[in-house]
């Protein structure tokens, strides 16, 4: 499938529910819910507790299933609000409309889902959440294959897997719950004041927890106002983005994210500043190779993923450009994954809801400047998004320092040294093995993918051999009070 009017329509209104999930479900809602659930752990009866988790529930699924009806009834509004260059293409217009439809509904059972995580998250159950959305990469990949080529239209077979997967991923959560003892009863009672605690931190944390995902979907917005092509184009440089950010930074948010808050609920300040400091250096030591390889391997990585079928080397070429500036902000992207959830453990969230919006007035500025007046067209897109990350993580950290809460431990300058000789390696070795795209697009598939895997492992293994060999070890990173 190239990057034609129903990829467009595909990825800009998957964009809607995705960015609404990522607010509701996992960023806001995760957030929020978590250091309260920690604070009635620590301080109320297991009654009290459940009665909170059976409240939330209720609140939460109840608002979004009347926000998933809305969405359907009102899908021509929300496709006019979100992508309102297709309404000047009556095809894109209807398909983004029928797509629309059959995939909102997966945010009503992704934030079930989400709901189930932080609850087993909070017991230290860490295995299933990080494994669920295993659940709807395998449902997308069954129905390209097996689904797709017997549509007229394949894309529509897609959009159906997306309905599944969320359905399947609220599925097998309930085993587990069951096991806790603690599967959520639809129960509705929003004076209760634990589910008032959580909506109070949540509504700030909707702008400050999605920052990142707001600034793509205006992003995805304004590339629907570019020629066709360009949301393609950025949904699938923004995809590559979500495999680092997903394995690496999401899954540290997710483990320090409960223990930040009991560390703040019974006032080990110390610790507090420890844990962050510790997964900082942690996302400097995997981001950093990361992008990287992202930027001196985009189009090598795009040519081997993408390029057959529709998918033309133009695509690639385009595809690549905007993937190589969203990677120099991943590290921003990261951080930001680290440093708001300090924020939300403490239930302070208004001060990283102003640097988000700053953060959005910001990105939405410098994207129709880049994108419009400068006529960098999709890549200043994703230029604007980088820009703004790194302004984020910036002033979360100068607040931060300002507040007395985080204090840089000793060695960041011993690190960060070690880190450099240690990029230079790597940036070495992938020039050295690396072959021109050219040369490329004569060999086999399969031996493009084994070229992929060779120049990584290579470049890895020198990397961090670099690194041990400058002193660093396994057990600078062993942070075993995070896992207590």
């Amino acid at each position: 499938m190239g990057a034609g009017v129903a990829l467009d329509a595909f990825v800009v209104m998957m964009k809607i529910p995705s960015v609404f999930r990522r607010l509701f479900a996992e960023g806001a809602f995760n957030q929020a819910f978590i250091p309260v659930l920690a604070e009635y752990k620590e301080n109320n009866s297991s009654k009290e507790t459940k009665d909170l988790i059976n409240f939330t529930f209720g609140a939460l699924a109840s608002t979004l299933l009347c926000l998933t009806i809305l969405a359907l009834i009102a899908a021509p509004i929300f496709v006019m609000i979100f992508a309102p260059g297709f309404y000047l293409e009556p095809l894109k217009k209807e398909l983004a409309i029928d797509i629309l439809q059959i995939t909102f509904p997966y945010l009503f059972f992704i934030s079930l889902v989400a709901l189930a995580g932080s609850i087993l998250n909070s017991y230290e159950r860490f295995s299933l959440p990080a494994l669920t959305p295993l659940f709807y990469n395998l449902s997308l990949i069954v129905a390209a294959i097996w689904f797709a080529p017997s549509l007229d239209l394949p894309i529509y077979a897609i959009a159906w897997a997306v309905f599944f997967a969320g359905i399947i991923q609220v599925l097998i959560q309930i085993p587990s719950l069951m096991g806790l003892g603690l599967l959520p009863k639809f129960k509705i009672n929003f004076q209760h004041p634990g589910v008032r605690k959580v909506m109070f931190l949540m509504v700030p944390g909707i702008i400050a927890g999605g920052v990142s995902q707001i600034n793509m979907l205006v992003d995805t917005i304004l590339a629907s106002l570019l020629p066709t092509g360009s949301p393609s184009w950025l949904y699938v440089s923004d995809r590559l983005m979500q495999l680092p950010l997903g394995i690496f930074a999401i899954a540290i948010a997710t483990v320090i994210l409960p223990k930040l808050s009991n560390l703040f609920a019974s006032e080990n300040k110390v610790q507090f500043s420890s844990t962050l400091d510790w997964s900082m250096r942690l996302i400097f030591l995997i981001g950093v190779p990361a992008v990287i390889g992202l930027v001196m391997l985009a189009e090598p990585i795009i040519l081997t993923l993408f390029e057959r079928g529709e998918f033309s080397s133009i695509d690639s070429s385009k595809t690549s450009s905007s993937l190589i500036a969203l990677a120099f902000g991943l590290l921003a992207f990261m951080l930001i994954k680290i440093l708001t959830p300090s924020f939300f453990a403490r239930q302070q969230p208004k001060k990283p809801m102003y640097v988000a919006l700053a953060s959005m007035i910001l990105n939405a500025l410098l994207a129709w400047l880049l994108a419009f007046k400068l006529g960098y067209a999709h890549v200043g897109l994703a230029l604007a998004s980088t820009i703004s990350a790194f302004f984020t993580v910036i002033t979360l950290l100068f607040i931060l320092y300002k507040d007395n809460v985080y204090d840089a431990s000793k060695g960041w300058i011993v690190f960060l040294l070690r880190m450099s000789i240690a990029s230079f390696v790597l940036i070495f070795l992938i020039n050295f093995f690396e072959q021109e795209v050219g040369y490329l697009r004569k060999i086999s598939e399969f031996s493009r993918f084994i070229y992929i895997i060779k120049i990584v492992s290579i470049g890895m293994f020198g990397y961090f051999l670099s690194l041990w060999i400058l002193g660093l070890r396994i057990k600078d990173f062993s942070n075993k009070d995070v896992f207590d």
